[in-house]
């Protein structure tokens, strides 16, 4: 567990009651077992510790707060100063849970599942049949319903831990990009590259933003491979385009940024023209996300613009979203910045809101030169948005 952790749970959990009034839900209702494995993502900011037999944490629209856990888990819960009535239990959960619900007598209750959001899914199957069990014969079992639009917007709108955590993140990926763009010089290879950021995070005792395999992602050249791929051999070469996606996990919090080199030949003083060109869509398309992404506004529509843009423009379609959210994940569910395509479901539906934290991203293949890409990330403030990092608005010279 993170020091401050107790403060952000917390901080969460008083977040947590507003939502469940906006969204006219009495009680929400986590449920746990074995979490250091099976972890509802939820957990670690609405609870703060790992429980080990069948838990739950059932917080209410009036502000109630119980956490029925194992004996062996009290102290771990009471310590978190989040839930002031625990529960313990030795023989089983069911008879506490029930009582627990026939107190609060809640007309709904929110458990989480969902069919479109990963990050309100993190009810595991045998967990929901445990639950028609305990509530057999009651009818509360009726009045069950999804948790996916308080686990979205608890999980989206930072706190002020949350930012604080998120701005040294930011920090600190900055400071290995600095030290990157000083190291690079023409010969070394994606692995090498690689490297030299591992050792950067690995020095300050922090992970990589998603699997360090291939986090770095290093796309060097028009050879080497586009994508969640790990790096290669492929060495950097003069007259070509560097491209590189990554992000630090720090505090528990993720970061991600992608940044795009340009390693000069012999003589030259700037990039060549086809690659200038290319550099001046993508950055146009950044700025143009940015400035459309507001409070209240749609996750698909701000997509929209800049697909309008590239599609004004005869550029080739990217094939992803423009922005993801980031948090304690860096694909962190909720309101995406996306198409209103199949594999994206409701999401790119939702309403942008403020403190949300979202990626701007979108690349584009230059022949003979390589892959070139940005990815900003960006709050969403009241009046608009302010970039976490500066954005990158030239293209970086190597070499």
């Amino acid at each position: 567990m993170v020091v401050g952790d107790d403060r952000l749970v917390r901080e969460k959990v008083e977040q947590a009651v507003g939502v469940l009034g906006e969204e006219g839900i009495d009680v929400w209702v986590l449920l746990a077992r074995e979490s250091d494995v099976l972890g509802d993502p939820s957990l670690p900011f609405m609870v703060g510790t790992s429980v080990t037999w069948e838990s739950a944490f059932i917080l209410g629209t009036d502000g109630t707060r119980v956490a029925i856990v194992g004996t062996a888990d009290v102290a771990n819960v009471e310590a978190t100063g989040a839930w002031p009535e625990v529960i313990g239990y030795v023989e089983g959960i069911a008879e506490p849970f029930r009582r627990t619900l026939e107190r609060l007598d809640p007309a709904t209750i929110a458990v989480n599942y969902s069919a479109d959001n990963y990050m309100a899914d993190g009810l595991t199957y045998g967990m929901w049949l445990n639950l028609q069990r305990w509530l057999e014969g009651t009818p509360y079992a009726d009045r069950i319903v999804s948790g996916e639009p308080v686990v979205a917007k608890v999980r989206g709108r930072k706190s002020g831990e949350e930012q604080r955590r998120i701005a040294a993140a930011v920090a600190t990926t900055v400071e290995i990009w600095d030290a990157l763009t000083a190291w690079l010089r023409p010969g070394v290879t994606e692995r090498e590259i690689a490297a030299f950021m591992h050792e950067g995070c690995d020095r300050r005792g922090i992970g990589t933003s998603w699997d360090r395999r291939y986090c770095p992602t290093v796309t060097a050249g028009p050879d080497s491979p586009i994508g969640h791929v790990e790096p290669t051999d492929i060495p950097l070469a003069r007259g070509h385009l560097l491209s590189v996606d990554f992000g630090v996990l720090q505090d528990g919090y993720a970061f991600d940024m992608q940044r795009t080199f340009y390693v000069r030949r012999e003589g030259e003083t700037e990039p060549p023209a086809a690659v200038r060109e290319a550099f001046a869509h993508v950055d146009r398309c950044i700025q143009l996300g940015a400035e459309a992404l507001q409070p209240g506004v749609l996750g698909w529509r701000v997509d929209a613009v800049v697909r309008d843009y590239v599609a004004a423009h005869g550029l080739p379609e990217w094939r992803y979203a423009l922005g993801h959210q980031l948090g304690r994940a860096c694909h962190d569910g909720g309101a995406l910045l996306g198409p209103r395509w199949e594999r994206y479901g409701d999401q790119p539906l939702a309403p942008v809101e403020r403190d949300q934290v979202f990626t701007l991203e979108i690349g584009l293949g230059v022949p003979e030169y390589g892959w070139l890409s940005l990815e900003e990330d960006v709050v969403v403030r009241d009046d608009g948005t302010e970039f976490l990092a500066p954005p990158q608005r030239a293209l970086i010279m190597i070499g």
